[in-house]
C-alpha cells in the first residue's frame, strides 16, 4: 500500500510539472512579446510564477532554484526616444543563504552568476524579444540608469514587413525619425548581486508593452540557495524553498503572487553497504567482495555537469570541453535541464574565465574507509557494477582505461575520479587508471566478466574513493553499486593487522572542509558546485577479529585441603613460523552458584608460561568447586591443571586442559590442533 501510494504522489507531482510547463508556454504563444496588437489603458500590472518547481536536494549548499518569470502586461506609453524609467528588483529567500557563483567582474560587489533577462532572448519564441541576443549590460551597480547601459524608448518598425507595429522596445541608441523611430536594441542581460539571503537586480529598465495581448518579460535564473540549512524534508514531507519579491526605485511594479515556491528540498540520498565480511587477524586476508550502493531518492537527485542528448540537435558531451568553450549548449531561457549546470552564459571578464551558470562538475558520489590497518588494501570497482559486483554495468573497452562516450549509452554511468574537487579537463572527467580487474565466472550461464579497479593501500589514514556521474536516467530512481574487495599482505610474525572494525561513509559530494566552504553567503572562485554536507553514518564494511583460543580446565578444586595450580602456555612461538601473539587471558569461574568474577592475566608473551594458585583471591579465591574457562586472546594457547592436597605434599590429579573449538588458529583449522599453516 505504501509503495502504491508514492508511485501515485510521484506521478501526480510529474503531471504538476507537465501542465505547468504547458501553461508556461501557452502563456506565452497567447502573449507573444513585442509581436503586434492594439494600444490599450490598462493598468501596468505583473504576475511572478515559476514554471518548473525542481525538487533540490537537503544536502546541498548550492542549490539550483526554479527560474522566477515576471509577465507584465498592460501600461502607458512613452514618448519615443525618452529615458525608460528603472527598478531595483529584489528577491529574499527563506534559506540561511544564496549561494550563487560571485564572478569576480566588478570590484568591490558580490556580482554573482545569477542573471536577469528581459523578453526571453535566444529562447526560439516567437516575437521580437526572443529573436534578440542575449547581451550583457556593461554596468552591474547601474543597470540601464543614466550612469550605466540607459536605455531609451523605441518602436520594432522593422520587424514584420517594415510596418510599424506599435510595441514599444528598449533601445540604446535612437534611429530615424519621430515616425520611424527603431534604434540599437538595448542589453537584455543584468547581473545580479549577492547578499545573504537575497540577490538584487538594480537600474532594471520598465518599459510597458502598452498593446493589448503583448507581455514584456523578465526572468531571474541561476539563483542557487544553501538548502542544507533550510531544514526540509526530515519530517516526511519536503521543505519549501520561497521567494518574496520587491521593487525599489522612480518607478513600481504592482506584482501579483510576490512569493512563489521556487524548490522544493528533500533528502537526496540514501546508501547501503553489503559487507566484506570478517577476517582473522593470524590469517592472510583475500579478497573477499562487499558492494556499495547509492540510491536517489527522486529522479533527478544524480546529475552529470550539463545535459545530455537533446531531441536529435546533437550530442551534447557531460564532461568539459571544447564545447563550452563560445556557443554554449544550456542557453535557451526557460529550457529545462537536467544536469548540475543551470543556464550557460559567458560574463566578459569573470575572474579566472568562469561561466555563469557552469557546474565545476556532475554528481559526486564519495566512499571515506576508515580504521583500515596500515599495509591493508582496499579495492574499489573504477566504474559501477551490477548489484551484485560482479560484472560492470557498462561493457568497457579492452584496456578499460576510458569510459564509453558521454551520450553514447542509456544506460547509467559512473566512474572513478582522481580527487573529490579536483576540477574536469578538457579531455573530460579526470578518471583514475585501473590497477587491474577480477574475473568473475556467471554459474547462471558460465560465462566471464572482468571488473576492472584501483587499489588503494592504507597508511592509517582515511582512504577517499570518488565516483562521477556521467550518464543519467532523470526519469528514474537510480542505484549506483560499486564493488570493493579487501586485502592484506601475509601477516607477519611479529606484527600482525590489529583488531578492528572497519568502516565506510558514503555521501555526495565534494564535502566542506570549513565553515566558510559551506556556510559563505555566496560561493567564491574558489568554492566548488555543487557542493553538499556529509550527512553519512559510518557502516562496517569489515571487521578483523583476534586469533584467540578458548582453553576449558574441567575441574578446579580450591575447597579445604585442596588447591589447584592452573599454568597456561603461550606456544605461538614455534617452528613452524606461526605469527607470534602476545595477549591477555580471561578467566571465567563456574560452579552452580556464587561464581567468582571474572579475573584476567596477563598479557602472556609468546614463548612464554604463565602459573598461577587459582586459590588466591585475585582468582577463584578458596571453596570453589567447578570448572573454569580460560579466554586467551592469542592463539594456540595450552594448559596444565595440577590438583594437590594444601602444601602440595600430594598430586592427586593432573590434566591438560580442552581446546575447545571456537578459537581460531593457523594451526587449528576446523578440528582442535589439527596442523593448517
Amino acid at each position: 500500500m505504501k509503495l502504491n501510494k508514492e508511485k501515485e504522489m510521484a506521478d501526480f507531482r510529474r503531471l504538476i510539472t507537465a501542465l505547468a510547463v504547458l501553461a508556461l508556454f501557452v502563456g506565452f504563444a497567447s502573449a507573444q512579446v513585442g509581436v503586434g496588437g492594439t494600444s490599450t489603458s490598462t493598468p501596468f500590472t505583473c504576475s511572478a510564477n515559476v514554471a518548473v518547481t525542481p525538487t533540490i536536494r537537503s544536502e546541498g549548499f548550492a542549490e539550483a532554484t526554479g527560474d522566477i518569470v515576471l509577465q507584465c502586461q498592460g501600461g502607458s506609453a512613452l514618448p519615443l526616444g525618452s529615458q525608460i524609467p528603472t527598478v531595483n528588483i529584489t528577491v529574499y529567500y527563506n534559506v540561511p543563504n544564496v549561494t550563487s557563483r560571485l564572478m569576480g567582474n566588478v570590484s568591490g560587489i558580490n556580482a554573482s552568476e545569477a542573471l536577469l533577462l528581459i523578453d526571453e532572448p535566444g529562447s526560439g519564441l516567437a516575437g521580437y524579444g526572443p529573436a534578440n541576443q542575449q547581451v550583457l549590460c556593461s554596468s552591474t551597480t547601474q543597470g540601464a540608469g543614466p550612469a550605466g547601459c540607459a536605455q531609451i524608448v523605441g518602436t520594432n518598425q522593422n520587424y514584420v514587413g517594415g510596418a510599424i507595429q506599435g510595441v514599444p522596445i528598449l533601445a540604446s541608441t535612437a534611429g530615424g525619425s519621430s515616425t520611424g523611430f527603431a534604434g540599437t536594441p538595448g542589453p537584455t542581460v543584468y547581473q545580479g548581486i549577492v547578499s545573504g539571503q537575497s540577490v538584487v537586480f538594480q537600474g532594471i529598465p520598465v518599459l510597458a508593452p502598452v498593446t493589448s495581448g503583448e507581455a514584456r518579460i523578465y526572468r531571474i535564473t541561476n539563483v542557487r540557495v544553501n538548502a542544507n540549512g533550510a531544514g526540509g524534508g526530515v519530517s516526511g514531507g519536503p521543505g519549501t524553498v520561497v521567494a518574496s519579491i520587491s521593487t525599489t526605485g522612480s518607478t513600481s511594479i504592482p506584482i501579483n503572487n510576490p512569493t512563489p515556491i521556487v524548490a522544493f528540498i528533500a533528502p537526496g540520498l540514501s546508501t547501503s553497504v553489503a559487507s566484506s565480511g570478517s577476517f582473522a587477524q593470524c590469517n592472510k586476508i583475500s579478497n573477499q567482495s562487499g558492494v556499495l550502493a547509492f540510491s536517489e531518492n527522486f529522479g533527478t537527485a544524480f546529475k552529470t555537469r550539463v545535459d545530455g542528448p537533446t531531441n536529435g540537435s546533437g550530442i551534447v558531451p557531460k564532461t568539459a570541453g571544447s564545447p563550452y568553450v563560445g556557443g554554449y549548449a544550456q542557453a535557451v531561457p526557460g529550457a529545462t535541464y537536467n544536469s548540475e549546470s543551470d543556464f550557460i552564459y559567458n560574463i566578459t571578464g569573470s575572474t579566472g574565465g568562469l561561466v555563469a551558470g557552469l557546474a565545476d562538475f556532475g554528481t559526486r558520489l564519495k566512499a571515506v574507509f576508515n580504521n583500515v590497518p596500515a599495509g591493508m588494501t582496499v579495492y574499489v570497482s573504477t566504474v559501477n557494477t551490477t548489484s551484485n559486483g560482479n560484472q560492470p554495468l557498462v561493457a568497457q573497452n579492452s584496456s578499460f582505461s576510458a569510459a564509453p562516450a558521454p551520450g553514447a549509452t542509456n544506460t547509467s554511468f559512473a566512474q572513478l575520479v582522481s580527487g573529490e574537487t579536483n576540477a574536469e579537463g578538457g579531455t573530460g572527467v579526470p578518471a583514475l587508471a585501473y590497477t587491474n580487474t577480477f574475473l568473475f565466472t556467471t554459474s547462471s550461464s558460465n560465462t566471464t566478466a572482468y571488473v576492472p579497479y584501483y587499489a588503494f593501500t592504507s597508511t592509517n589514514t582515511p582512504i577517499v574513493a570518488v565516483w562521477e556521474i556521467v550518464n543519467t536516467q532523470p526519469s528514474t530512481n537510480e542505484t549506483f553499486y560499486f564493488n570493493v574487495w579487501i586485502g592484506g599482505p601475509s601477516p607477519t610474525q611479529s606484527n600482525p593487522p590489529a583488531p578492528t572494525t572497519a568502516t565506510v561513509n558514503l555521501s555526495l559530494a565534494p564535502n566542506p572542509t570549513n565553515a566558510a566552504f559551506s556556510a559563505s553567503s555566496a560561493g567564491t572562485v574558489n568554492f566548488p558546485i555543487p557542493r553538499f554536507a556529509d550527512t553519512s553514518s559510518a557502516k562496517t564494511i569489515f571487521t578483523i577479529t583476534l586469533c584467540n583460543t578458548v582453553l576449558l580446565f574441567p575441574y578446579v578444586n580450591t575447597t579445604t585441603g585442596f588447591t589447584t595450580g592452573i599454568a597456561i602456555a603461550n606456544t605461538s612461538t614455534d617452528p613452524f613460523g606461526t605469527i607470534n601473539q602476545v595477549g591477555t587471558c580471561t578467566l571465567n569461574w563456574y560452579q552452580g552458584s556464587n561464581n567468582p568474577a571474572p579475573s584476567t592475566i596477563g598479557p602472556v608473551a609468546s614463548g612464554t608460561v604463565t602459573v598461577l594458585d587459582a586459590s588466591g583471591t585475585s582468582y577463584a579465591g578458596q571453596n570453589f568447586s567447578g570448572y573454569m574457562f580460560a579466554v586467551c586472546n592469542f592463539q594456540l594457547a595450552h594448559g596444565t591443571a595440577i590438583i594437590t592436597d594444601v602444601g602440595a605434599r600430594n598430586i592427586i590429579a593432573t590434566y591438560l586442559a580442552l581446546v575447545v573449538s571456537t578459537g581460531q588458529s593457523a594451526r587449528t583449522g576446523n578440528t582442535p590442533e589439527a596442523f593448517n599453516n
